[in-house]
C-alpha cells in the first residue's frame, strides 16, 4: 500500500476505530488544515481534527472505516471509505437510537513524513441521519 492510502487507512483502523490517540499524535500534523470543517469543532486545524474524532468516538460504537478504491500520485492520495458503526451516544443534538449505519465518503490528503498536513473531504451526512432517523428517507416514487 502507498504512503499516501496507508496514512487514511490507518486513520481509519488505529485513531476513529480504536481510539489510539498516540496513533493520532503521529500521523496528523501539528499545522494540518482540514477542509472539510464538522459543525462544532473549535476550528479547521489538529484541535477541530481531534474534536472530529472524540465526537464520532462518543456518539458511535464498533466504528469502522473500510479503504475502497484509492489513488495516490506525489504528495496526494484519495481513497473512497466506507464508513459503520452504532449510534450509541447524542450525536449533534440526536440521542442515542442504537440503530447500525453504513455511509460513503471521500478522503483526499496531503502528507509528507508520514504525516497528512491536509484534509479535503465529502461524507455522506445526509445519508447517515436519515438512516439515524433523524431526517426522514425520501419519498418513494
Amino acid at each position: 500500500m502507498a504512503e499516501g492510502v496507508e496514512l487514511i487507512q490507518r486513520f481509519y483502523d488505529d485513531v476513529l476505530g480504536a481510539g489510539d490517540m498516540d496513533a493520532f499524535e503521529e500521523i496528523v500534523s501539528d499545522d494540518v488544515i482540514d477542509h472539510e470543517e464538522f459543525p462544532g469543532a473549535p476550528d479547521n486545524r489538529k484541535e477541530g481534527v481531534r474534536y472530529f474524532v472524540n465526537m464520532m468516538r462518543g456518539s458511535f460504537s464498533d466504528l469502522k472505516g473500510t479503504i475502497g478504491p484509492s489513488v495516490e500520485s506525489g504528495d496526494l492520495a484519495s481513497a473512497q471509505v466506507t464508513i459503520s458503526g452504532t449510534h450509541t451516544g447524542e450525536f449533534m443534538g440526536v440521542p442515542a437510537t442504537e440503530k447500525s449505519f453504513e455511509i460513503e465518503c471521500i478522503d483526499i490528503i496531503k502528507f509528507a513524513d508520514g504525516q497528512c498536513l491536509e484534509h479535503w473531504g465529502v461524507t455522506d451526512v445526509m445519508s447517515l441521519m436519515q438512516q439515524l432517523g433523524a431526517i426522514p428517507e425520501p419519498a418513494q416514487a
